[in-house]
């Protein structure tokens, strides 16, 4: 049995709890009324209108107490920012006889005036005050000195990074900046939810638990319904529900799904993500590069106000129009060489010449993706579409209209990495079974993140789907951009972790 390890501090927190208790106190009441938030009274009170401030009622988390006899002041955090708060023997008599037992991450609720200390620092002035719940836990709060540069100088910071992602609610309540970007991560998501739906398009909501995993090659985790008996899988990807649904008639759907893939983690990788997918009728993949760019730009105004932002030492701009370029011209432009034609046995003879690492067994659409990846993906930084893959690499991509062996589809890369990705999409039933029966020989023949044959889907392309152009943005790695970040685990609130030795 795990047993339960509390430290010196922790232990006299519930000798304090069992005071209070002792007292008659009830430590944790079930609600308290508020009528101002901190950022409410600092960003609105002034010298002239102190009157409109006369009566306020706020509650948080206490992150700092100093006391000084028969006064103390302390800092109160609520979820808009900070606020002092000044309280009074004389005014809380019972409040300051329990200060005693109260901490550093206790929660309490104030109610007074505000008022403008000494020093010029607007704060509460407290004639009640009531604990709403007392903390069992130290927090580790930084501590700030001012060296004789006049420096800011932090101390004890609560900066390990593997120690906040498991913590996650102690490194929002002690780094206050980590609370922005999720603040901005609802914000990215709500403006292209309103982007959306002005021009039309229906959200909709489409299975997690599916009987066949496709649209997109990758391996699923798999999980068993015991009432009927079956595997199920945790979706890899909604596209062939989004299509189903074009079929039926919609003629602009998009879903903001939890997709899941058993796949490896690194600093863009997590084996449960958020993708948006949106399917438009009668539309190509020319259109919604136009549509992307908008959209892009769109939201890096409206989070940052400007269309250009820091991100992993570079200053990206999504002003339209991005660079357009096809992957051969890309590779092209790379190594000095225009590899369109070549079998497997050239390619692998240009990644040899090109330093380009690669498995001998490799297939030489195996090798013709590394050399893309190992040479050219990191040289593209600013928004760049790329355009008019082979058709190989896209089995669910209409066939390029002027260009054999090719598709119609493009990845944007931001700084390195794929952010989004678009296809006319394939509506010919004929040629979608052909492809879909290719990667289930690929599969067969061992890599099992190959494609799986659907029937249902392929019977609703058969009903009929019109041209649509179909796209995918990964919301993680978009938030990443927009907000700074390098780490996925950084815009995630409850990242996926090794877990934890437990001590015996």
């Amino acid at each position: 049995m795990h047993t339960l390890h509390r430290n010196d501090q922790e232990l006299r927190r519930l000798e304090e709890l069992h005071e209070l208790l002792h007292r008659g106190i009830n430590p944790y009441p079930p609600t308290f009324e508020k009528s101002h938030s901190s950022q409410h009274i600092l960003s609105g009170f002034t010298d002239e209108n102190a009157q409109d401030f006369s009566s306020v009622r706020l509650a948080g988390r206490i992150m700092a107490i100093r006391k000084m006899g028969k006064a103390t002041f302390c800092h109160l955090q609520d979820d808009a920012g900070r606020i002092q708060i000044y309280l009074k023997k004389d005014d809380t008599p019972d409040f300051y006889d329990i200060l005693g037992n109260l901490d550093i991450g206790d929660i309490i609720g104030v109610s007074g005036h505000v008022f403008r200390t000494k020093t010029g620092e607007i704060s509460v002035w407290a004639k009640q005050a009531t604990l709403l719940c007392k903390s069992l836990r130290v927090l580790p709060i930084a501590k700030e000195e001012t060296d004789e540069q006049g420096n800011k100088v932090v101390y004890d910071a609560f900066a390990d990074k593997e120690l906040r992602y498991r913590k996650r609610y102690v490194d929002l309540i002690v780094n206050p900046e980590v609370k922005d970007v999720f603040v901005k991560r609802s914000k990215i998501i709500s403006t292209m939810r309103r982007f959306f739906e002005d021009r039309g398009w229906l959200e909709v909501e489409t299975p997690i638990l599916q009987p066949l995993y496709g649209g997109a090659t990758a391996r699923p985790f798999i999980t068993h319904h015991n009432a009927l008996d079956i595997e199920l899988y945790l979706r890899i990807a909604d596209e062939l529900y989004l299509k189903r649904l074009i079929v039926g008639g919609y003629e602009g759907v998009y879903e903001f799904c939890k997709n899941f893939r058993n796949e490896g983690m690194d600093r863009s990788h997590n084996p449960e993500f958020t993708l948006m997918e949106i399917y438009i009728a009668y539309k190509d993949y020319i259109w919604m590069m136009g549509m992307v760019e908008e959209l892009l730009s769109t939201l890096c105004m409206k989070v940052n106000g400007s269309h250009t932002v820091s991100y992993d030492g570079h200053e990206l701009s999504f002003q339209a129009p991005f660079r357009r370029a096809t992957m051969y011209e890309l590779i092209t432009e790379a190594i000095n060489e225009d590899i369109r034609g070549y079998d497997r046995e050239q390619l692998l003879a240009v990644a040899r010449k090109n330093n380009v690492e690669v498995e001998s067994t490799a297939s030489g659409m195996k090798i013709f993706d590394e050399i893309f990846s190992q040479k050219v993906q990191h040289t593209l930084i600013q928004p760049t579409f790329v355009m008019d893959y082979p058709v190989e690499m896209s089995p669910l991509a209409k066939a390029h209209r002027s260009e054999p062996g090719l598709v119609e589809r493009f990845e944007l890369y931001v700084a390195g990495t794929e952010l989004a990705n678009c296809f006319s999409e394939l509506n010919d039933p004929i040629d979608q079974r052909a492809r879909l029966e290719d990667q289930a020989r690929i599969r067969a023949a061992g890599d099992d993140e190959a494609m799986v044959v659907d029937e249902d889907f392929l019977y609703a392309i058969e009903v009929g789907m019109p041209p649509t152009a179909g796209l995918g943005i990964g919301i993680d790695r978009l938030v990443m951009m927009l907000t700074g970040q390098t780490s996925i685990r950084d815009v995630l609130f409850f990242p996926q972790m090794k877990p934890e030795k437990q001590p015996h």
